[in-house]
């Protein structure tokens, strides 16, 4: 078989698993788990990476992970290495991060910071905007730089959280409406003043939807994660079906406080099944924030903040992150899938810019309970997988008050494929 015809079958195999998928999605049940295809089989994954991580925006970092001029970071997006640097304005630019000679991985440190770009196999350079710089004496002499910069991704910043998107064409959503609105939550953390004080990266043997599945409900905490149920309300928000009426006297009281402090803390969602959701929830009473007994993390509390129980200002976007921001350090969750049954989960903990560690805060304290839960996550992830791969499995039904978190995710799931794919 020739390239021709192996090009030829390619596209034929991604062709039908774009026609199986559809399928499926159509004929699904809303509450009711998905086919075991959709988290198993490598064609429905690469459509997963092309309708979905290669057309939605994802987030991808912080602002304060790259303060300076010149500081930048990388990630990747499946097969797609992707480049976020600072130019000499401030603004925080991505581009995808090959070269426009021969193609190779320009930057290939995690992080780090340049003067210029500068590609390691033939010294093509760039600078912080894209633009080709030099290309060598070697090219001929009709050969124009200016048509020879990085290709550039979309790259939008709001509140401090770095979202990139992949397309031809950016989607026209609500996500402007969403980052107006974060810059607005936001702003007491002065996230610009913040950072990066440590992060862990977790390999999990799962599809990246059991990811998300298993982060968009509780139902499992209470036999899975006692160093989070220390401090953490399992109620998902605060129009979550199942609270009790002792939740919203607590919820009250604080929003209270916060009120008083001028914190923003009412339940904001976007999109028709919350792709995209902020909400303040306050931590059990008589804790502070995330730790194991609930106290103090950091001496140095974030921006404008005096109050330390602000509770976990809860951030949601899908397909890819969920955040906890509170009083001395936030946390962010980053998950990028690396196969139908692998996928990376990054977890990033931020204090304030002049906290001293060892002094102000331990980053063993710091990361401790979330440590723990992410490696009790990756087991049940794990654990999920495999049931699933078995030739047993079929669909399940979600409880409509304890997964709806879970619903709500796969209607979005499933609502953007379709969409796409039409």
């Amino acid at each position: 078989m020739n390239q021709h015809d192996l090009l030829n079958v390619r596209h034929a195999s991604i062709g039908e698993a774009k026609t199986a998928m559809a399928d499926l999605l159509e004929k699904r049940s809303s509450n009711y788990s998905l086919d075991a295809a959709l988290y198993n089989d490598p064609h429905m994954f690469r459509v997963d990476m092309e309708e979905v991580f290669q057309k939605e925006w994802l987030f991808v970092g912080m602002t304060s992970e790259i303060p300076k001029k010149g500081d930048y970071f990388t990630v990747e997006v499946g097969q797609n290495p992707v480049l976020l640097v600072r130019d000499a304005e401030g603004k925080v630019n991505a581009f995808h991060n090959t070269c426009s000679h021969r193609g190779s991985v320009i930057c290939n440190e995690h992080r780090g910071k340049v003067a210029n770009l500068v590609c390691p196999y033939h010294q093509w350079t760039y600078d912080l905007k894209g633009n080709l710089l030099f290309a060598g004496t070697e090219m001929n002499k009709d050969f124009d730089l200016k048509q020879h910069g990085l290709k550039p991704a979309f790259c939008k910043t709001g509140g401090g959280f770095i979202f990139v998107c992949l397309g031809e064409k950016p989607p026209t959503d609500e996500f402007d409406e969403f980052l107006d609105t974060l810059e607005t939550y936001m702003e007491p953390y002065d996230v610009e003043n913040t950072k990066l004080a440590v992060e862990s990266t977790m390999y999990e043997r799962a599809n990246w939807k059991l990811v998300l599945e298993n982060n968009r409900e509780c139902y499992h905490c209470s036999a899975s994660h006692p160093e989070l149920l220390n401090t953490l309300l399992e109620w998902d928000d605060t129009e979550d079906p199942r609270a009790p009426q002792d939740f919203h006297d607590h919820y009250n009281a604080q929003a209270a406080k916060w009120d008083a402090e001028g914190i923003p803390h009412k339940h904001k969602s976007f999109g028709a099944v919350q792709r995209n959701r902020i909400v303040r929830m306050p931590l059990k009473k008589g804790t502070k924030v995330m730790t194991i007994d609930g106290s103090a993390a950091c001496q140095k509390m974030l921006g404008r903040i005096k109050n330390h129980e602000l509770g976990s200002m809860r951030i949601l976007h899908l397909p890819n992150s969920w955040n906890h921001m509170q009083s001395d350090h936030f946390i962010v969750f980053r998950v990028l899938p690396v196969s139908a049954q692998e996928t990376i989960v990054t977890t990033k903990w931020f204090v304030h810019k002049d906290a001293v560690e060892g002094v102000d805060y331990d980053t063993e304290n710091l990361r401790k309970v979330w440590d723990a839960t992410n490696e009790q996550d990756k087991v049940l992830g794990e654990r999920n997988q495999l049931g699933i791969n078995s030739i047993g499995y079929r669909p399940g039904p979600y409880s409509e008050t304890f997964e709806f978190g879970v619903i709500n995710f796969l209607s979005w799931y499933s609502d953007t494929i379709l969409r796409h794919l039409k």
